[in-house]
Protein backbone atom coordinates (compact mmCIF):
# COMPACT_ATOMS: atom_id res chain seq x y z
CA UNK A 1 0.00 0.00 0.00
CA UNK A 2 1.33 3.48 -0.93
CA UNK A 3 4.74 2.06 -1.80
CA UNK A 4 5.51 3.92 -5.04
CA UNK A 5 8.48 6.33 -4.87
CA UNK A 6 7.87 9.98 -4.07
CA UNK A 7 8.54 12.34 -6.99
CA UNK A 8 7.10 15.55 -5.51
CA UNK A 9 7.09 15.99 -1.75
CA UNK A 10 4.81 19.04 -1.95
CA UNK A 11 1.89 17.04 -3.35
CA UNK A 12 2.74 13.39 -2.66
CA UNK A 13 4.75 13.05 0.55
CA UNK A 14 5.07 9.67 2.24
CA UNK A 15 5.67 9.77 5.98
CA UNK A 16 6.73 6.10 5.92
CA UNK A 17 9.30 6.52 3.13
CA UNK A 18 12.46 4.89 4.58
CA UNK A 19 14.73 7.81 3.65
CA UNK A 20 12.27 10.28 5.16
CA UNK A 21 12.02 8.25 8.37
CA UNK A 22 15.81 8.16 8.66
CA UNK A 23 16.33 11.86 7.87
CA UNK A 24 13.25 14.07 7.41
CA UNK A 25 15.01 17.38 8.06
CA UNK A 26 16.02 18.20 4.44
CA UNK A 27 12.46 17.52 3.30
CA UNK A 28 11.03 19.92 5.87
CA UNK A 29 13.61 22.56 4.91
CA UNK A 30 12.64 22.31 1.24
CA UNK A 31 8.91 22.39 2.00
CA UNK A 32 9.18 25.50 4.18
CA UNK A 33 10.76 27.32 1.25
CA UNK A 34 8.33 26.27 -1.47
CA UNK A 35 5.17 24.80 0.12
CA UNK A 36 5.01 25.18 3.92
CA UNK A 37 1.83 23.09 4.13
CA UNK A 38 2.16 20.11 1.82
CA UNK A 39 -0.57 17.64 0.85
CA UNK A 40 -0.62 13.95 0.04
CA UNK A 41 -3.26 11.39 -0.84
CA UNK A 42 -1.17 8.59 0.66
CA UNK A 43 -2.32 6.76 3.79
CA UNK A 44 -5.82 8.16 3.55
CA UNK A 45 -4.76 11.70 2.67
CA UNK A 46 -3.45 14.49 4.89
CA UNK A 47 -1.89 17.94 5.12
CA UNK A 48 1.63 18.46 6.54
CA UNK A 49 2.52 21.87 7.99
CA UNK A 50 6.25 22.48 8.46
CA UNK A 51 6.36 25.96 10.04
CA UNK A 52 6.18 26.59 13.76
CA UNK A 53 3.56 29.33 13.40
CA UNK A 54 1.19 27.13 11.37
CA UNK A 55 1.53 24.16 13.72
CA UNK A 56 0.90 26.40 16.72
CA UNK A 57 -2.14 28.01 15.10
CA UNK A 58 -3.75 24.65 14.34
CA UNK A 59 -2.90 23.18 17.75
CA UNK A 60 -4.52 26.12 19.53
CA UNK A 61 -7.63 26.16 17.33
CA UNK A 62 -9.59 23.23 18.76
CA UNK A 63 -12.83 24.80 17.55
CA UNK A 64 -11.88 24.12 13.92
CA UNK A 65 -9.52 21.16 14.35
CA UNK A 66 -10.86 18.16 16.23
CA UNK A 67 -8.91 15.43 18.02
CA UNK A 68 -11.40 12.64 17.36
CA UNK A 69 -8.78 10.86 15.20
CA UNK A 70 -5.17 11.50 16.19
CA UNK A 71 -3.68 8.66 14.13
CA UNK A 72 -1.43 9.81 11.30
CA UNK A 73 -2.51 6.97 8.99
CA UNK A 74 -6.09 6.40 7.83
CA UNK A 75 -7.74 3.16 6.74
CA UNK A 76 -11.16 2.03 5.65
CA UNK A 77 -13.18 -0.40 7.78
CA UNK A 78 -12.39 -3.10 5.24
CA UNK A 79 -8.66 -2.49 5.59
CA UNK A 80 -8.72 -2.38 9.38
CA UNK A 81 -11.55 -4.27 11.11
CA UNK A 82 -13.07 -2.68 14.21
CA UNK A 83 -11.90 -3.82 17.67
CA UNK A 84 -13.96 -6.29 19.71
CA UNK A 85 -14.64 -3.44 22.15
CA UNK A 86 -14.36 0.20 21.13
CA UNK A 87 -12.22 1.78 23.85
CA UNK A 88 -11.86 5.57 23.63
CA UNK A 89 -8.33 6.81 24.35
CA UNK A 90 -9.40 9.83 26.36
CA UNK A 91 -8.27 12.52 26.80
CA UNK A 92 -6.05 12.44 23.71
CA UNK A 93 -8.85 11.61 21.27
CA UNK A 94 -11.54 13.78 22.89
CA UNK A 95 -12.69 17.33 22.34
CA UNK A 96 -14.09 19.53 25.07
CA UNK A 97 -15.84 19.04 27.44
CA UNK A 98 -14.95 15.31 27.68
CA UNK A 99 -11.28 16.15 27.19
CA UNK A 100 -11.31 18.48 30.20
CA UNK A 101 -12.63 16.06 32.83
CA UNK A 102 -10.76 13.00 31.59
CA UNK A 103 -7.48 14.93 31.52
CA UNK A 104 -8.19 16.14 35.05
CA UNK A 105 -8.41 12.51 36.19
CA UNK A 106 -5.02 11.70 34.69
CA UNK A 107 -2.94 14.76 35.59
CA UNK A 108 -2.35 14.00 39.31
CA UNK A 109 -0.47 10.84 38.34
CA UNK A 110 2.05 12.92 36.38
CA UNK A 111 2.40 15.96 38.62
CA UNK A 112 5.86 17.15 39.71
CA UNK A 113 5.28 15.71 43.18
CA UNK A 114 4.21 12.30 41.89
CA UNK A 115 7.04 12.13 39.35
CA UNK A 116 9.57 12.81 42.11
CA UNK A 117 8.34 9.60 43.73
CA UNK A 118 9.13 7.62 40.57
CA UNK A 119 12.68 9.00 40.24
CA UNK A 120 14.49 6.70 42.74
CA UNK A 121 13.06 3.64 41.00
CA UNK A 122 14.06 5.05 37.60
CA UNK A 123 17.67 5.61 38.76
CA UNK A 124 17.90 2.12 40.21
CA UNK A 125 16.47 0.71 36.99
CA UNK A 126 18.95 2.57 34.79
CA UNK A 127 21.87 1.29 36.85
CA UNK A 128 20.51 -2.23 36.82
CA UNK A 129 20.31 -2.10 33.02
CA UNK A 130 23.85 -0.72 32.75
CA UNK A 131 25.10 -3.46 35.07
CA UNK A 132 23.86 -5.96 32.52
CA UNK A 133 26.20 -4.84 29.72
CA UNK A 134 28.92 -2.55 31.07
CA UNK A 135 31.51 -5.31 31.41
CA UNK A 136 31.06 -6.34 27.77
CA UNK A 137 32.21 -2.98 26.43
CA UNK A 138 29.32 -2.75 23.99
CA UNK A 139 25.55 -2.40 23.97
CA UNK A 140 22.59 -1.38 21.90
CA UNK A 141 21.83 1.98 23.51
CA UNK A 142 18.34 1.88 22.04
CA UNK A 143 17.32 -1.75 22.55
CA UNK A 144 19.27 -2.62 25.71
CA UNK A 145 18.73 0.70 27.47
CA UNK A 146 16.28 3.28 26.10
CA UNK A 147 13.63 0.70 25.25
CA UNK A 148 13.69 -0.80 28.72
CA UNK A 149 13.14 2.30 30.84
CA UNK A 150 9.76 3.93 30.16
CA UNK A 151 7.80 0.70 29.89
CA UNK A 152 8.96 -0.40 33.32
CA UNK A 153 8.13 2.97 34.85
CA UNK A 154 4.66 2.76 33.29
CA UNK A 155 4.31 -0.75 34.74
CA UNK A 156 5.04 0.75 38.15
CA UNK A 157 2.33 3.38 37.65
CA UNK A 158 -0.36 0.91 36.65
CA UNK A 159 0.75 -1.55 39.33
CA UNK A 160 1.81 -4.58 37.29
CA UNK A 161 5.02 -6.63 37.49
CA UNK A 162 8.12 -5.59 35.58
CA UNK A 163 7.98 -8.84 33.64
CA UNK A 164 5.01 -7.41 31.70
CA UNK A 165 7.37 -4.84 30.15
CA UNK A 166 8.30 -6.75 27.00
CA UNK A 167 4.68 -7.70 26.42
CA UNK A 168 3.52 -4.10 26.73
CA UNK A 169 6.29 -2.93 24.41
CA UNK A 170 5.28 -5.48 21.80
CA UNK A 171 1.67 -4.34 21.89
CA UNK A 172 2.67 -0.68 21.62
CA UNK A 173 4.92 -1.42 18.65
CA UNK A 174 2.08 -3.29 16.96
CA UNK A 175 -0.24 -0.32 17.39
CA UNK A 176 2.17 2.54 16.62
CA UNK A 177 5.36 1.41 14.88
CA UNK A 178 3.59 -1.03 12.59
CA UNK A 179 0.44 1.04 12.14
CA UNK A 180 0.58 0.36 8.39
CA UNK A 181 0.21 -3.39 9.02
CA UNK A 182 -3.47 -4.02 9.70
CA UNK A 183 -2.93 -7.53 11.05
CA UNK A 184 -0.29 -6.41 13.56
CA UNK A 185 -2.40 -3.49 14.74
CA UNK A 186 -5.37 -5.77 15.31
CA UNK A 187 -3.19 -8.28 17.16
CA UNK A 188 -1.66 -5.74 19.51
CA UNK A 189 -4.88 -3.81 20.03
CA UNK A 190 -6.99 -6.88 20.79
CA UNK A 191 -4.38 -8.34 23.15
CA UNK A 192 -4.17 -5.05 25.05
CA UNK A 193 -7.96 -4.85 25.34
CA UNK A 194 -8.17 -8.41 26.63
CA UNK A 195 -5.47 -7.69 29.21
CA UNK A 196 -7.18 -4.51 30.39
CA UNK A 197 -10.50 -6.32 30.79
CA UNK A 198 -8.81 -8.80 33.11
CA UNK A 199 -6.95 -6.05 34.97
CA UNK A 200 -10.20 -4.12 35.44
CA UNK A 201 -11.90 -7.10 37.07
CA UNK A 202 -8.88 -7.78 39.27
CA UNK A 203 -8.58 -4.16 40.44
CA UNK A 204 -12.28 -3.94 41.18
CA UNK A 205 -11.96 -6.99 43.43
CA UNK A 206 -8.58 -6.06 44.90
CA UNK A 207 -7.86 -2.33 44.57
CA UNK A 208 -4.34 -1.06 45.10
CA UNK A 209 -2.29 2.13 44.90
CA UNK A 210 -2.25 2.35 41.13
CA UNK A 211 -3.78 4.32 38.30
CA UNK A 212 -6.64 1.94 37.43
CA UNK A 213 -7.69 1.51 41.06
CA UNK A 214 -7.75 5.27 41.44
CA UNK A 215 -9.89 5.71 38.33
CA UNK A 216 -12.33 3.02 39.45
CA UNK A 217 -12.98 5.00 42.62
CA UNK A 218 -13.20 8.38 40.90
CA UNK A 219 -16.45 10.25 40.34
CA UNK A 220 -17.40 12.93 37.84
CA UNK A 221 -20.50 14.98 38.64
CA UNK A 222 -21.39 12.43 41.31
CA UNK A 223 -21.22 9.48 38.93
CA UNK A 224 -18.54 6.76 38.64
CA UNK A 225 -16.35 6.81 35.56
CA UNK A 226 -17.48 4.33 32.90
CA UNK A 227 -15.38 1.16 32.67
CA UNK A 228 -14.53 1.78 29.01
CA UNK A 229 -13.16 5.22 29.83
CA UNK A 230 -11.12 3.78 32.73
CA UNK A 231 -9.69 1.16 30.39
CA UNK A 232 -9.03 3.78 27.74
CA UNK A 233 -7.11 6.09 30.05
CA UNK A 234 -4.92 3.19 31.20
CA UNK A 235 -4.45 2.04 27.60
CA UNK A 236 -3.44 5.57 26.61
CA UNK A 237 -0.93 5.69 29.48
CA UNK A 238 0.70 2.53 28.13
CA UNK A 239 0.58 3.48 24.44
CA UNK A 240 1.60 7.12 24.85
CA UNK A 241 4.07 6.56 27.67
CA UNK A 242 6.26 3.85 26.18
CA UNK A 243 7.27 4.49 22.57
CA UNK A 244 7.52 8.27 22.89
CA UNK A 245 10.00 8.31 25.77
CA UNK A 246 11.87 5.29 24.44
CA UNK A 247 12.39 7.27 21.23
CA UNK A 248 13.50 10.41 23.07
CA UNK A 249 16.03 8.54 25.20
CA UNK A 250 17.31 6.62 22.18
CA UNK A 251 17.77 9.82 20.18
CA UNK A 252 19.64 11.42 23.07
CA UNK A 253 21.95 8.41 23.33
CA UNK A 254 22.58 8.49 19.58
CA UNK A 255 23.38 12.19 19.74
CA UNK A 256 25.84 11.78 22.59
CA UNK A 257 27.47 8.78 20.92
CA UNK A 258 28.11 10.89 17.83
CA UNK A 259 28.91 14.15 19.68
CA UNK A 260 31.41 13.22 22.41
CA UNK A 261 32.11 16.87 23.20
CA UNK A 262 28.47 17.26 24.27
CA UNK A 263 28.68 14.20 26.51
CA UNK A 264 31.82 15.58 28.11
CA UNK A 265 30.24 18.99 28.58
CA UNK A 266 27.31 17.46 30.45
CA UNK A 267 29.80 15.79 32.78
CA UNK A 268 31.80 18.99 33.27
CA UNK A 269 28.79 21.30 33.57
CA UNK A 270 25.96 19.36 35.23
CA UNK A 271 24.16 22.62 35.92
CA UNK A 272 23.17 22.89 32.24
CA UNK A 273 21.41 19.51 32.27
CA UNK A 274 17.88 21.01 32.46
CA UNK A 275 18.55 23.18 29.41
CA UNK A 276 20.21 20.26 27.62
CA UNK A 277 17.18 18.04 28.15
CA UNK A 278 14.92 20.68 26.61
CA UNK A 279 17.29 21.03 23.67
CA UNK A 280 17.44 17.30 23.05
CA UNK A 281 13.66 17.20 23.18
CA UNK A 282 13.46 20.03 20.65
CA UNK A 283 16.01 18.66 18.24
CA UNK A 284 14.76 15.07 18.28
CA UNK A 285 11.04 15.46 18.93
CA UNK A 286 9.50 12.05 18.31
CA UNK A 287 5.73 12.60 18.10
CA UNK A 288 3.41 13.62 15.27
CA UNK A 289 -0.31 13.73 16.01
CA UNK A 290 -3.29 14.42 13.76
CA UNK A 291 -6.31 16.69 13.79
CA UNK A 292 -9.51 16.55 11.74
CA UNK A 293 -10.97 19.72 10.24
CA UNK A 294 -14.43 20.43 11.61
CA UNK A 295 -15.45 22.62 8.67
CA UNK A 296 -13.94 24.11 5.53
CA UNK A 297 -11.09 26.41 6.51
CA UNK A 298 -8.07 28.06 4.94
CA UNK A 299 -4.67 27.92 6.62
CA UNK A 300 -1.74 29.83 5.10
CA UNK A 301 -3.50 29.85 1.75
CA UNK A 302 -4.33 26.13 1.80
CA UNK A 303 -8.07 25.42 1.41
CA UNK A 304 -8.82 22.51 3.74
CA UNK A 305 -12.15 20.72 3.54
CA UNK A 306 -14.25 19.49 6.45
CA UNK A 307 -13.03 16.03 7.42
CA UNK A 308 -9.48 16.54 6.14
CA UNK A 309 -6.65 15.18 8.27
CA UNK A 310 -3.84 17.53 9.31
CA UNK A 311 -0.60 16.09 10.68
CA UNK A 312 0.61 18.08 13.66
CA UNK A 313 4.26 18.08 12.65
CA UNK A 314 5.72 19.07 16.01
CA UNK A 315 9.19 17.75 15.04
CA UNK A 316 9.21 19.93 11.92
CA UNK A 317 8.03 22.98 13.84
CA UNK A 318 10.94 22.51 16.23
CA UNK A 319 13.40 22.82 13.34
CA UNK A 320 11.89 26.03 11.92
CA UNK A 321 14.63 28.69 11.48
CA UNK A 322 12.06 31.46 11.91
CA UNK A 323 11.63 30.30 15.51
CA UNK A 324 14.98 28.77 16.44
CA UNK A 325 18.40 30.17 15.58
CA UNK A 326 20.58 27.47 14.01
CA UNK A 327 17.73 24.95 14.38
CA UNK A 328 19.71 21.97 13.13
CA UNK A 329 22.44 22.47 15.72
CA UNK A 330 22.08 21.00 19.18
CA UNK A 331 23.04 23.83 21.53
CA UNK A 332 22.98 22.29 24.99
CA UNK A 333 22.54 25.60 26.83
CA UNK A 334 20.04 27.11 24.40
CA UNK A 335 18.21 29.65 26.55
CA UNK A 336 15.29 30.59 24.28
CA UNK A 337 13.60 27.28 23.58
CA UNK A 338 9.82 27.37 23.26
CA UNK A 339 9.72 23.96 21.64
CA UNK A 340 6.55 21.97 21.03
CA UNK A 341 7.97 18.49 21.56
CA UNK A 342 5.06 17.84 23.93
CA UNK A 343 2.51 19.43 21.64
CA UNK A 344 0.59 22.64 22.22
CA UNK A 345 -2.88 23.75 23.18
CA UNK A 346 -5.31 21.79 25.32
CA UNK A 347 -3.82 18.47 24.19
CA UNK A 348 -0.30 19.21 25.34
CA UNK A 349 1.21 15.96 26.69
CA UNK A 350 -0.10 15.16 30.16
CA UNK A 351 2.99 13.06 30.88
CA UNK A 352 5.62 15.68 30.05
CA UNK A 353 6.94 15.80 33.63
CA UNK A 354 7.48 12.05 33.61
CA UNK A 355 9.12 12.05 30.18
CA UNK A 356 11.53 14.81 31.19
CA UNK A 357 12.49 12.96 34.35
CA UNK A 358 13.07 9.66 32.56
CA UNK A 359 15.18 11.31 29.86
CA UNK A 360 17.23 13.28 32.37
CA UNK A 361 17.87 10.32 34.66
CA UNK A 362 18.70 8.03 31.72
CA UNK A 363 21.32 10.47 30.45
CA UNK A 364 22.73 11.25 33.90
CA UNK A 365 23.18 7.64 34.93
CA UNK A 366 24.65 6.56 31.59
CA UNK A 367 27.31 9.28 31.36
CA UNK A 368 28.15 8.78 35.03
CA UNK A 369 28.86 5.10 34.44
CA UNK A 370 29.96 5.24 30.78
CA UNK A 371 31.38 8.73 30.16
CA UNK A 372 33.09 7.85 26.88
CA UNK A 373 31.25 5.91 24.17
CA UNK A 374 30.76 5.99 20.43
CA UNK A 375 28.93 4.25 17.64
CA UNK A 376 30.37 0.85 16.87
CA UNK A 377 32.37 0.51 13.66
CA UNK A 378 30.04 -0.05 10.70
CA UNK A 379 27.09 0.39 13.04
CA UNK A 380 23.67 0.30 11.43
CA UNK A 381 21.30 2.75 13.12
CA UNK A 382 17.68 1.89 12.33
CA UNK A 383 14.65 4.12 12.78
CA UNK A 384 10.91 3.74 13.27
CA UNK A 385 8.64 6.42 11.87
CA UNK A 386 5.06 7.48 11.42
CA UNK A 387 3.25 8.42 14.63
CA UNK A 388 6.46 8.21 16.68
CA UNK A 389 9.93 8.57 15.17
CA UNK A 390 12.93 7.21 17.04
CA UNK A 391 16.01 5.01 16.72
CA UNK A 392 15.43 1.33 17.23
CA UNK A 393 19.04 0.16 17.05
CA UNK A 394 22.05 2.20 18.25
CA UNK A 395 25.11 -0.09 18.61
CA UNK A 396 27.75 1.58 20.77
CA UNK A 397 31.14 0.63 22.18
CA UNK A 398 32.92 1.98 25.24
Amino acid sequence: MDSKPVTDWTTDYDILDPDYVADPYPVWDDLRGQCPIAHSDRWGGSWLPTKYSDVQRIAQDHAHFSSIDVGVLSFTDEERPPPPIDIPLHPIDADQPVHTWTRRLLLPWFSHTRVEQYEPYTRELCNRLIDGFIESGSADAAGDYARQIPVRVISLIIGVPEDMADTFTGWVQDVLEFAHDEARVARGRDALIAYLLGLLAERRANPGDDLMSDLLHAEVDGEPVADLIVMGIVALTIIAGVDTTWSSIGSAMLHLATHPDDAQRLLDEPEIMPLAIEELLRAYSPVTMARITVEDIEVAGCPMKAGDKVLMNFPGANRDPEMFEHPDDVILDRAQNRHVAFGAGIHRCAGSNLARMELRVAVEEWIKRIPSFRLADNAEVTWAGGQVRGPRQVPVVF
